[in-house]
């Protein structure tokens, strides 16, 4: 992968019939349905047939399992991602007719257009934040469209056009895609070096974090604790633009005070400059999701809704497909999916995992054992193992046991010498073992799983698909041990 170029959005009612590549994929299928939703003429294909494209169809798209030239029809516009070939014969005949191609990106800066258009960066938090912004929307009754890159647990969707003014999406800054887009509100909720396959280093990466300020027409809108974002707001301050920061720091106009964990919900009190406290609670676990919950209020909080209300509209926010994602228990055990996949996700997610646990010791009223963190990570792109071994290490050793498995290439070849044994090597504690196969990690984790524990599956690859497996084969397990 690399930085796309930037190409400018056209408004929806332009588009004409518009064709999608690669149909069936998460951000793919959600822009396509919002344009269904909003009148446009939508076709599109995909290597493989899925639920999704039915979906899509029953919707109104036409669609096709395979790539061949005669599937444009008469479409006016095509949209693709970066991991399109050159050499897919639905492009060549798109260049050959010189019709309008445009990026994934532009085609969601289009959804932005002549809206109120909220956009999230940053290199963690995007699709929680995306999400909890839409929740506390729809509880202020706003109904607001959104994409996101998971799905709601609330609507079991991952995008809509909704009815209101606003629409919130995510804005991805891994390959420079974020510059297609031009909201009226931002959110950048921290700034860190990651995707160095695309970057030279943080310097570049900064850079085009302040070309992103300058597409940022009204708000822009940073979470202050983190020191990369923090240096965006000074910028963007600098280009006169408006800036409103949250976070812990003494500094933040919405400023988080006393968080508490009450097992996996998180109690936070909110303060703002000139405003009385007030006390909140997200249903998920951890200090980087009380952040993302403060970036949602203060967003509402710009658009004119009541503060306390948006506050309140927080409760109402039950997760997204991924992002600490309950898959089920067995024998005692929960079992959780995480998609993440940096070094500084992996720390966020085990802290707030230990300080699930020992809140459910600390708060029960029998003396219940304090159970440990089991994590089961599977590492994404060669580059970015290479590059983040010690740190992967380091956050991983805060769990109680460790299974990493072998590296997913994605979108890269193999390097010699850099499998997960490169983080492995490197943890702080023996409790830690290298399983590259899918299989034998399964029973792995099975096997060091105990009552009381919680297994997290940790990745941006398929070791998403193992925490069904698990649950079941500790379920067989309980059975067999003849425990309800």
């Amino acid at each position: 992968m690399s930085l796309v170029r930037q190409t400018e959005p056209v408004p929806v009612d332009k588009l004409g019939r518009t064709h999608f590549i690669g149909l069936g994929g998460a951000g793919m299928s959600g822009i396509a349905r919002v344009l269904l939703q909003s009148g446009v003429e939508v076709s599109g294909s995909d290597a493989r047939d899925s639920d999704t494209l039915r979906e899509l169809e029953q919707m109104g798209a036409r669609v096709h399992v395979g790539h061949a030239g005669e599937n444009l029809g008469p479409a006016e516009t095509l949209v693709v991602s970066s991991a399109i070939r050159e050499d897919n014969p639905e492009l060549v005949e798109a260049r050959r007719r010189g019709i309008r191609i445009l990026p994934r990106a532009a085609a969601l800066g289009a959804l932005l257009l002549n809206r109120e258009g909220i956009a999230v960066s940053g290199t963690h938090g995007k699709t929680t934040t995306t999400s909890m912004i839409t929740v506390v929307l729809q509880h202020l009754g706003a109904e607001p469209g959104y994409v996101i890159g998971g799905k709601l647990v609330t609507t079991g969707l991952g995008a809509d056009a909704g009815v209101g003014d606003a629409i919130a999406v995510e804005a991805d800054e891994s390959d420079g895609s974020f510059l297609m887009l031009s909201p009226k509100i931002a959110v950048v909720t921290n700034v860190e070096a990651d995707h160095l396959d695309n970057y030279s280093g943080l310097d570049e990466i900064h850079d085009n974090f302040a070309n992103f300020v300058d597409r940022v027409e009204r708000t822009l809108i940073v979470g202050v604790d983190d020191p990369g974002a923090r240096k965006v707001a000074e910028l963007a301050r600098e280009r006169g633009k408006q800036v409103l920061t949250y976070g812990e720091a003494a500094d933040a106009d919405y400023r988080i005070t006393r968080i508490r964990a009450r097992g996996f919900t998180t109690e936070f009190t909110l303060q703002t400059v000139d405003g009385d406290p007030i006390d909140g609670t997200v249903a998920v676990p951890g200090l980087h999701n009380v952040l993302n919950a403060a970036a949602a209020v203060a967003v509402a909080d710009r658009l004119g809704h009541d503060l306390d209300v948006a506050v309140e509209g927080i409760a109402d926010f039950a997760g997204a497909a991924r992002r600490f994602e309950l898959k089920g228990q067995g024998d005692g055990v929960g079992v959780y999916d995480s998609y993440a996949h940096h070094p500084t996700e992996i720390d966020a997610d085990l802290r707030a995992t230990r300080a699930a646990l020992e809140s459910f010791s600390r708060d029960s009223e029998d003396e219940v054992p304090l159970g440990r963190v089991v994590a089961l990570f599977q590492p994404h792109l060669y580059s970015r193992t290479r590059i983040f071994a010690e740190e992967f290490a380091a956050a991983l050793s805060l769990a109680d046991e460790v299974v990493v498995m072998e590296v997913f290439a994605a979108r890269e070849d193999p390097e010699p010498g850099v499998t997960g044994e490169l983080i492995t090597s490197k943890v702080s504690h023996e409790r830690v073992r290298y399983v590259p196969g899918r299989e034998e990690a399964v029973r792995t984790v099975v096997e060091l799983a105990r009552p009381g524990d919680i297994v997290l599956t940790m990745g941006a690859g398929d070791v998403t698909e193992l925490g069904p497996r698990i649950v079941a084969a500790l379920s067989e397990r309980a059975e067999g041990n003849g425990h309800d």
